[in-house]
């Protein structure tokens, strides 16, 4: 098992109008329904807000701790120590505002989910628990435990968004450990898996099942069919876990034994395979997503800093970020 890897992927905490009249006669040649009028000024409204909100980005990306589709954004986001990054069609945007440290970030159907820091522009306590956002992350929703934890281990269900959380230390609601939500965090479930150990490297949850949920460590990647209940070893003797996401059909996940790798695992038959991927040397896969609007789109971002897309299901990548360079 190559432990320097593993130990560089914990230190790097892998481990956030106005309107004009017209003339009688403009009026008159108006024929659209008034609702339908109004519909499309409030369209052009919120395309005004998020093009003031996402400004051209061109600098160094780093301290990642999330990447993710979000399908009604239409991109690629990646959480990081200072706010939201973009890739859109070819080109990198970051927010104007909003610099939150966002920890445990999942990009949802809608929105993202977050945990993490308040930024240097934000009145948000510290930590600020669970957050989200339906808006791009122009704003953010409280939701639970604000002021109280930082979930770095956080998975959400990407049409449930139900939330799978490990809680590191004991709050108001929780005691250390594992945790089931069903309804937006106002109710938790305790979960006491079996057969899942080592030092956690990443959580995920099915888009729409629950009861599937899946696990990578210091001892390999896990995967549960009952809710967490107990959890499986999909992986070989010697190779730790980097990253796992699922898709309505598969696991994917990401490991390291002699060299790094990435894998499917089909959850209807237990069948699995591997894709190709760049030559990654002492380098590891951390996060991993799949474009819901088109399946064959696959990005992946190592520890070092490197982000690759492929729009074939891994036949080939195109390098969108060197080092954390955008490229």
């Amino acid at each position: 098992m190559n432990r320097k890897l593993f130990m560089t992927v914990l230190a790097a905490g892998f481990i956030a109008a106005g309107c004009s009249g017209g003339s009688d006669n403009e009026e008159t040649q108006n024929t659209e329904a008034p609702e339908e009028e109004a519909a499309e000024q409030e369209t052009v409204a919120e395309n005004s807000a998020e093009e003031d909100f996402l400004v051209p980005f061109d600098e160094t990306l780093t301290h990642v701790h999330g990447m993710g589709y979000i399908e009604s954004e239409g991109a690629l986001y990646f959480a990081s120590h200072t706010g939201l990054k973009i890739y859109r069609d070819g080109d990198w945007f970051e927010t104007d505002g909003m610099y939150n440290d966002y920890m445990g970030f999942n990009a949802v159907d809608e929105g993202f989910y977050t945990s993490g820091h308040p930024g240097v522009d934000s009145d948000l306590p510290n930590p600020i628990g669970i957050q989200r956002s339906t808006d791009g992350g122009q704003s953010l929703e409280s939701l639970v435990l604000e002021g109280e934890t930082d979930f770095h281990w956080m998975a959400v269900g990407y049409r449930s968004h139900d939330l799978f959380v490990m809680n590191p230390q004991a709050n108001s609601i929780m005691e250390t450990g594992f945790y089931l939500s069903e309804n937006a965090g106002e109710g938790w479930q305790r979960l006491e898996p079996q057969g899942l150990d080592g030092d956690l490297m990443a959580l995920a949850i099915h888009p729409e099942d629950s009861q599937l949920l899946a696990a990578a460590s210091s001892t390999g990647v896990f995967l549960s069919k009952d809710g967490g209940t107990t959890f499986e070893r999909l992986t070989e003797d010697g190779e730790f876990g980097t990253a796992v996401h699922f898709t309505e059909s598969e696991l994917l996940y990401a490991s390291h034994g002699s060299e790094a790798a990435l894998k499917s695992y089909v959850l209807d038959s237990d069948a699995g395979e591997a894709f190709e991927i760049p030559e990654l040397g002492e380098d590891g896969i951390v996060f991993i997503s799949v474009n819901p609007a088109d399946e064959q789109e696959i990005a992946i971002y190592t520890v070092q800093g490197d982000a690759y897309v492929s729009s074939d299901e891994g036949t080939s990548w195109t390098t969108i970020l060197e080092k954390g360079q955008i490229q």
